[in-house]
């Protein structure tokens, strides 16, 4: 061991070893950086809450979209039930993840915050008390041995200088031997000097191992109150790993959902549910509710009546909903039927089906399309929210030539020659100045400043055919619009 001792800056460090003088700071820099550690836990266990909110917060409003579009949509039964409990799936993980994120925070979190603060006490001069404490205990426990350390250490350098000196006048002394012109009383002097330096470092030689000695036997005693000073630095240091693994195991305990019989309860009822599907019981009730299960009130002969000569309006219709709405009456005079309001709904709804189905790739990567996740949901949720399960479906027939495949077109697909050429209509997009709530199955609703696909003009009764952006077509009042200039 090596170096000079200085009160205030400590020895030059010779070696890596704790026992050399000034290597106990890394021990003391320990403290300070088990401060600094108790901040990185707290947060990293702040971020994972944070995660842990914002998946609770997606979760519900997922389950909240969906759970509206399955509502709506064309399922029914109980495999609509049986869908729907994802989404009950959803809602109940979601307030589980709030509540690991609430654990996280008011427990976990706030327990480190208060161990840091009884552990750590801050100086008005900055620092901390236990650094300061550490530092003033090993530099008491080395100054005595460092100082014994300096003697040492000056004794070896006048050791080292006094055999140099003997060595150079030995030599000065041999070669004069050899030099006839040297006088006597020179060589004399030269003699002396050797006698001198041999004398010098016999003195030196014994002041440096009698300091060596008294390093020696320092030594014990030195490590001693290095080792005391080092075992309180332990103690406090295993404090603050012992309180780490604890605070780990209770992070552990509220991240981990597998033990929660609240949790595993939501994928036992989740299985309940998806298992109570039952196709034949859906097909049943299908059949009981929109096919040949639901009663008919039959065409039977009705007298002629004076009522029927007038022009029935398009609300008196409506009215007659219990019984049946006879839509081949031929009308007297100069009146003639009004168009069929019911002739394409049923061929624009199959294409809005057909879009729903292709519009949308649920396979396609994000790479390719350039949209985001978020857009794709979006565009998916209008896609399917225009498709829905109460949407009304025409009652009416007719057969003119729009609805009529067999009267436009031959077996060839070529035109029937003898038909007249009727021009398409002009669709014009137009914007609504009022909402409108549609009263009845075939009209629309809509919203002011929502816009719109005019397909028809202002019949009699001044009802306007659309075509909303979401595909669906219907009647709505003409003065409720204005044309988009």
């Amino acid at each position: 061991m090596s170096g000079s001792y200085d009160d205030s800056v400590g020895l030059e460090v010779s070696s890596d070893s704790f026992w050399e003088v000034g290597n106990y700071k890394r021990t003391v820099k320990r403290i300070d950086d088990g401060h600094r550690l108790c901040n990185d836990l707290m947060n990293c266990i702040h971020e994972r809450a944070r995660i842990e909110k914002v998946y609770a917060q997606q979760l519900t409003e997922w389950a909240k979209r969906w759970k509206q579009l399955v509502e709506k949509g064309p399922q029914y039964g109980t495999v609509e039930r049986a869908w729907c409990a994802f989404m009950s799936e959803a809602e109940k993980v979601s307030e589980l993840h709030l509540e690991v994120k609430g654990s996280l925070m008011n427990e976990d979190f706030e327990k480190i915050k208060n161990w840091q603060k009884e552990a750590f006490h801050k100086q008005m001069m900055g620092g901390f008390k236990e650094t300061k404490e550490a530092e003033d205990g090993f530099r008491k426990a080395q100054k005595p041995w460092a100082k014994k350390l300096k003697e040492v250490e000056a004794a070896k350098k006048a050791y080292h200088a006094a055999c140099k000196e003997e060595k150079l006048a030995i030599s000065r002394e041999t070669n004069s031997k050899a030099d006839p012109a040297l006088n006597p009383e020179q060589l004399k002097k030269l003699q002396d000097k050797v006698e001198r330096s041999k004398q010098d470092v016999l003195k030196t030689k014994e002041k440096y191992e009698k300091s060596l000695k008294e390093l020696d036997n320092a030594t014990p005693q030195y490590m001693e109150n290095m080792e005391q000073v080092f075992e309180q630095c332990q103690q406090f240091e295993e404090k603050r790993l012992r309180f780490f693994r604890e605070v780990l195991l209770e992070v552990q305990k509220h991240l981990d959902l597998s033990n929660v019989a609240s949790y595993k309860n939501i994928y036992r009822e989740l299985e309940q549910n998806i298992k109570t599907a039952d196709a034949v019981e859906d097909l049943r009730w299908f059949r009981a509710n929109q096919g040949p299960g639901m009663s008919m009130n039959w065409p039977q002969f009705e007298e002629w009546s004076a009522d029927l000569n007038r022009t029935l309006s398009r609300r008196e219709k409506k009215k007659a909903s219990d019984g049946v709405t006879l839509t081949g009456i031929n009308q007297t005079g100069d009146q003639v039927s009004q168009p069929n309001k019911h002739s394409s709904s049923l061929s624009v709804q199959s294409n809005t089906v057909q879009s729903v189905q292709s519009s949308y790739n649920p396979f396609e990567d994000e790479e390719d399309t350039g949209s985001t996740v978020s857009e794709k949901e979006d565009n998916k949720i209008k896609n399917v929210s225009s498709y829905e399960k109460n949407q009304s479906y025409p009652t009416d027939w007719s057969d003119e030539e729009s609805n009529n495949p067999f009267s436009s077109t031959d077996a060839n697909g070529d035109t029937n020659p003898f038909d007249e050429d009727t021009p398409p209509a002009m669709e014009v997009r137009v914007r609504a100045l009022y909402d409108y709530e549609g009263q009845e199955q075939d009209e629309l609703s809509f919203k002011a400043g929502d816009e719109l696909t005019k397909m028809e003009n202002e019949d009699e009764q001044g009802w306007c055919k659309g075509r909303l952006d979401n595909g669906q077509v219907g009647l709505y009042p003409a003065n409720y619009v204005e044309p988009i200039q």
